[in-house]
C-alpha cells in the first residue's frame, strides 16, 4: 500500500534532518499549512513549480525521483500528471483503464490498441 503523500513528506523532512520551520524558512511556505499537509489535514500544492522547489529542499536530486515525488502529490490530490494528460493517445486508453480497475473487461479492440500502444512506447 502507498504512503500517505503527508507521512512521505514528513518522514523524509526528518531524514534529511531538517525541522518543519528550517524546512519551511527555506521553502518560503508557511509552516501551519506545511504541517497540516504532513498531517494528512491539507492536500500538497497542485503547482509543479513549488512541488519542483520542494524537492531541491529535500535534497530529491535525482530527476526520476524529483518526478516520483511531483507524481505523488498529484495522486494524493486525485490528479492525473499533466505529462500523462498531455498524451493523447495514452488519454484515449484512460476510460478502458479506469473500467477494468472497476472489474469491467475491457473489449478486444481496446485491448488490442493498448498492446500496440505500449509497443509504440
Amino acid at each position: 500500500m502507498r504512503e500517505k503523500f503527508g507521512q512521505a513528506l514528513k518522514k523524509l523532512r526528518i531524514k534529511k534532518g531538517l525541522t518543519l520551520r528550517q524546512t519551511c524558512r527555506i521553502a518560503n511556505y508557511d509552516p501551519s499549512n506545511w504541517s497540516k499537509i504532513e498531517r494528512g489535514k491539507m492536500p500538497p500544492p497542485s503547482d509543479e513549480k513549488t512541488l519542483r522547489k520542494w524537492s531541491k529542499v529535500l535534497k530529491i536530486s535525482k530527476e526520476k525521483e524529483v518526478q516520483e515525488f511531483v507524481d505523488e502529490a498529484n495522486l494524493a490530490q486525485g490528479i492525473i500528471p499533466r505529462d500523462i494528460l498531455s498524451q493523447d493517445n495514452v488519454v484515449d486508453f484512460l476510460p478502458a483503464f479506469f473500467r477494468t480497475l472497476r472489474n469491467k473487461k475491457p473489449t478486444k479492440k481496446e485491448i488490442n490498441q493498448l498492446i500496440k500502444l505500449i509497443k509504440d512506447v
